[in-house]
Order: structure tokens, then sequence, then C-alpha cells
């Protein structure tokens, strides 16, 4: 088998609690090229380990030798960064910064984990035009901060400051705040699920566990079978039958969804004044494109009293390249991997 000379290689990652993409790239100066990818189900594994040796052998079948070539590596982790550990409570298993550079053999100031919104925002400044979609037209502010947004497995939220060079991406757990009801539905869902727990976060309702927990509480006549079903994600059959328009209670569940999605990005925006572009990514926002286009979530973002006219203009842009997280751990990579 012939394998990859490539000595310059930079290997970086998106490790969800759905799903981990890791792209093995070649560097060239500041160009970076993929050279093979692979998504794999998180909970298939026992830990990150296992993941890692998994991409290694499957690259090395492909033709791509890691080990010999390998200059840095970055991933974006769904979770809290803390002293070179992810917490999180999305993920089955730790992520160790020592134990990646180990497994690779790099040192470990050549390894980095990055909060994966933080790596999503990275990437803005290298995504191409067809990788967004922009909902609201608006007018970006010149060098005015930015934010990005991101629902599925949990939901993220990051923001981009201009340093006067460059933006600079600074995390945030704002999903982690309370959740704020904004009429009588909404009210009813944060009394029903404060019988269930001690405290009800944004993170509840806006992510992926939020469409069951609507459906459920608001339309309990409205039983599927999919609800109990082993192995069976009920947000994707929710959204799924709302789109197709054979579920008129699916339907209704994805509108309160998509408009509590937009006034926690509209929160978001009156915290941060993002008058230079906010951004949406994450997967589910790939899967739910119609109803994003529809206007509902622009409503409730601009829904903030006397500065509804303001964030009317901010300009809204759907993140469409999926990878957007991979790409942007790459170029923290190849910044590192840059230095002496």
């Amino acid at each position: 088998m012939l394998f990859s000379a490539v000595h310059n290689m930079i290997l970086a990652g998106d490790i969800g609690g759905t799903k981990c993409t890791l792209t093995i790239f070649q560097a060239d100066d500041r160009t970076l090229t993929p050279q093979y990818r692979n998504t794999v189900p998180t909970r298939d594994f026992h830990g990150f380990g296992s993941v890692l040796e998994r991409f290694r052998v499957e690259a090395e079948q492909s033709g791509v030798r890691i080990e010999e070539n390998l200059r840095s590596a970055a991933f974006g982790v769904a979770g809290t960064i803390i002293e070179g550990k992810a917490l999180s409570s999305n993920l089955p298993w730790q992520v160790d910064r020592q134990a990646i550079a180990e497994s690779l053999n790099l040192n470990s100031g050549r390894v980095l984990l990055l909060n994966d919104l933080v790596a999503a925002a990275a990437s803005l400044a290298h995504l191409q035009p067809s990788d967004l979609l922009q909902l609201n037209k608006g007018n970006a502010e010149p060098y005015a901060p930015k934010a990005l947004i991101a629902a599925g497995t949990g939901l993220g939220e990051a923001i981009l400051f201009w340093d006067g060079t460059h933006y600079r991406v600074s995390p945030s757990e704002a999903s982690l705040t309370d959740f704020a009801p904004r009429n009588d539905r909404e009210l009813l869902l944060l009394q029903s699920l404060r019988h269930r727990m001690s405290r009800v976060c944004c993170e509840e309702i806006v992510s992926g566990r939020g469409f069951r927990a609507i459906h459920q509480i608001l339309f309990p006549e409205v039983y599927h079978p999919f609800f109990d079903e082993p192995g069976v994600d009920p947000a994707a059959k929710i959204t799924q039958q709302a789109l197709e328009g054979s579920c008129p209670a699916c339907e209704e569940t994805l509108h309160i969804w998509m408009e509590a999605y937009g006034a926690e990005a509209g929160n978001m925006a009156l915290r941060v004044l993002p008058f230079g572009g906010v951004y949406i990514a994450g997967g589910i926002a790939l899967k739910i494109l119609p109803k994003l286009k529809d206007g509902s979530f622009v409503r409730a973002f601009s829904d903030k009293a006397n500065l509804s006219t303001q964030l009317a203009k901010i300009p809204i842009y759907v993140v469409l390249n999926e990878d957007a997280p991979v790409l942007g751990a790459a170029y923290e990579a190849l910044a590192l991997s840059s230095e002496k």
C-alpha cells in the first residue's frame, strides 16, 4: 500500500453528544486540504481514545498514515474546557487533552481542546459564500461584535469581538441560563418541567430533547409509538412529520420550538449587541431549513420591546457547512503548529 508522503498534517475534530467527526488535513502555509474524513456515532464508543484509534486504522487503510506526519491537533468539544479537560453533560465520556496527546504521540502543547461553538465561530473567517444562507438581510456594521448560536444535542453560544486586527472568540455557557417563558404555553411548559427537575435552563427546551418535551406536555392527547421505541430519535421524527404536514401536533411543536430558539437568540443579541451579524449553526438547523425560512425565527428574535427595530436590522445567517467546527478547529491547530 502507498501511504501519503505529506509531512505537515493537522488533525481536527468535532466531538458532540450525537456524533464525532474527525478530519486529517494537509497543511501548506495557510492552506488546509482535507485528506481523510470520518464520522461515527458517539455512543458506539467507550471513550475518545477508541474513536481516535478507529480513525487512525481507517485512515491508514485509505492510504493516510497519521503518526509520522502529524504537527498538531485540535478538537471542538460539546462542553466547557477547564484545565485541559471537557466538562460536558452531553458526552458519555471525558475528553482529556493529555490523554489525547499521548495517544497521538504529540507534546501536549500541540493539542488544543475548544468548546465546539468556539471552534464553529473560528471557522467563520474561512467559510465560502455558499456555506451561508442569509435569513435576514440587515446591515452589518464593520468591526461590530458577532454572535453564534447552535442547537443540537445541546445548545451552544459564542461571541466574537474585534480586537483591532481580527475577531477573537469568547466561549459562553448562556444555554444554562434560566428559561424565561414569553406566553401561556411556554409558562405551562416551564411549570411542567419544574416538576421533573429543580431548575429549567434554556437548553432543556432549545435542543433536540426539547421537541419531545414540548409535544408531550402541550399535546398530551397525541401519542406517537416512536416515543418509546429504542434507538429512535423523537426530535427527528417530530420534525419530519411537521415538515411533511402529516401531524398538526408535530407542526405546532416545531413552531413553538422555533419561536423559543429565535427568542433565545434575541436574548443573546440583547446581551452582546452583535450588529456585525448573528450566525445559526448546529445539526438541527440544517434539518429544518424550510421552517427557518418562514420568518418565525426572525420575528421571535426581533420581538424585544424598545430594541425590536434595531435587532431587525441585524443580518442573520444559517451556517450550511456541517463541518464548520472541524474547519475552525483545524485552523486553530494550524496556528498552534506555527508557534515556536
